[in-house]
């Protein structure tokens, strides 16, 4: 009887752990959403920053691996010990945010075609390992704009 016992013990465990999470597996995958997103009027004819909040509220961590837009050039830039360097890929922790503000990371455009001015909008795109492309409309605000949030 002991032999019987100890499987079933197992099979019961897993089924118990196999219910804990979802039906459908969402609670596992990343979901990012994108906020806050403006870029500050250029003063430069050839280069633009831009900021935004990306949100995960999945269970799965999502990594930014790269960003385009039909104004230029973008990289995704980050400030390590008060020195910007390009970032390759900037991690989106699960259940957590990646943040691009003013002194902090941020998105670089250079080689415009156009010089982006206030009031009109540009397209940008989030390229992400998990979720794929997220398409971001970008407004382009005063050169001394600065939003509530801080970002």
């Amino acid at each position: 009887m002991r032999r019987v016992v100890a499987p079933v013990a197992v099979l019961t465990g897993a089924l118990v752990l196999a219910g804990c999470g979802s039906e459908d597996g969402k609670d596992s995958a990343a979901e990012v959403s994108v906020s806050g997103a403006y870029m500050p009027q250029p003063v430069s004819e050839s280069m633009a920053a831009g900021y935004l909040t990306v949100t995960n509220k999945g269970g799965a961590k999502d990594e930014l691996t790269s960003v385009t837009s039909d104004v230029g050039d973008v990289t995704a830039h980050e400030t390590v010990d008060s020195s910007m360097q390009e970032a390759k890929d900037l991690p989106v922790p699960a259940h957590g945010q990646l943040v691009f503000k003013s002194g902090g990371n941020h998105l670089m455009f250079e080689k415009l075609k156009r010089k982006p001015m206030q009031g009109e909008t540009v397209t940008v795109k989030l390229h992400f390992t998990e979720s794929g492309t997220v398409t971001v409309k970008m407004p382009v605000k005063s050169a001394t704009y600065n939003p509530k949030t801080g970002h």
